[in-house]
């Protein structure tokens, strides 16, 4: 089986990054801050990814950055510890066609990130394996968190568990998580029987968020004719997934639509590692004709299963 090629690239000013691509579609991971994929698209096409301009190239702040691409962090969301810098250089390992990005550890919260790519020889299909390992002296408690900042202009899409009629399905399937800064009125927003859409719009800087449980989590965003897709398994029971037992969020804002995935609350003992992988895919010439469920499942549905 052959596999995608790993070169050394500069990327946007930051001279230590990695380009994996397979002909078809390519990702770019930079050493110089992160680990972050700042990249990822077809060969020649648009970055399904959100670039903050200002921030590109640029390393060694002292708070946080948003700077765009692909992260990850640690969930429930901590003002602080959420944010820990990653503004500096990253260890990149290349070995038999698969990249790592491991960053120092954080001496803010003692933990260790890992982001590691594979892609696959041709397609369009690529895995993301998040690890988070404790590298401190005493237990933590988190949930691995990834997430995928969108490039302006385009629709986030969510599908929920199977729907089922009363009163044969008495049970509830998943909830449907608020924020105090939530606001279903938003038109940005389109609740459906079997989805969640929402719009990116670069006119409206006010933010929405929601999250949601789904065994078979995915979320994707159509951008200019475009589809990403990000897929994961949620194991374990819902009450364990933080959030009110979210495996699934998605957020927006005036800059970008952020797809984003967890898994669930962990203990982790000083050197253990929590780890959460995503499946990526990309599909070209795709159209909505009208944001309902027939349209949906005609056009979405069979990309995510």
């Amino acid at each position: 089986m052959t596999s995608a090629t790993i070169e050394k690239t500069d990327f946007r000013g930051w001279p230590n990054s990695y380009r994996i691509s397979n002909g078809e579609v390519e990702a770019i991971v930079t050493g110089d801050v992160g680990p972050r994929i700042m990249r990822f698209g077809f060969v020649g096409g648009q970055n399904f990814f959100k670039e903050f301009t200002g921030q590109l190239g640029q390393s060694g702040e002292t708070g946080w950055q948003p700077r765009g691409g692909h992260r990850l962090w640690m969930a429930p969301e901590d003002p602080v510890k959420s944010y820990a810098p990653d503004n500096g250089p990253v260890r990149i390992d290349v070995h038999n066609g698969v990249l790592e990005a491991t960053a120092p550890v954080e001496p803010l919260t003692g933990l260790e990130k890992r982001i590691v790519v594979k892609m696959a020889g041709s397609g369009t299909h690529v895995e993301v394996v998040h690890d988070i390992r404790n590298a401190g002296e005493e237990p933590v408690e988190l949930a691995p968190w990834a997430l995928t900042m969108m490039a302006k202009g385009g629709f986030g899409i969510h599908g929920f568990p199977p729907r089922g009629t009363h009163p044969e399905m008495l049970a509830p399937v998943n909830p449907l998580v608020m924020w105090a800064f939530t606001n279903l009125s938003d038109v940005r927003w389109k609740l459906l029987e079997k989805y969640l859409v929402l719009r990116q719009d670069p006119q409206n800087p006010i933010p929405q968020k929601l999250g949601s449980f789904n065994r078979d989590t995915w979320g994707a965003y159509l951008l200019n004719g475009e589809l990403f897709v990000k897929r994961m398994r949620a194991e374990g029971a819902i009450a364990s997934y933080p959030d009110c037992g979210c495996s699934f969020e998605t957020f927006t804002n005036a800059d970008f639509l952020e797809l984003e995935t967890l898994g669930p609350m962990t203990r982790l003992l000083p050197g253990q590692t929590a780890t959460h992988t995503e499946m990526w895919s990309a599909y070209r010439d795709i159209r909505i004709t009208q944001w309902d469920d027939a349209e949906l499942d005609r056009v979405i549905a069979p990309l995510v299963r």
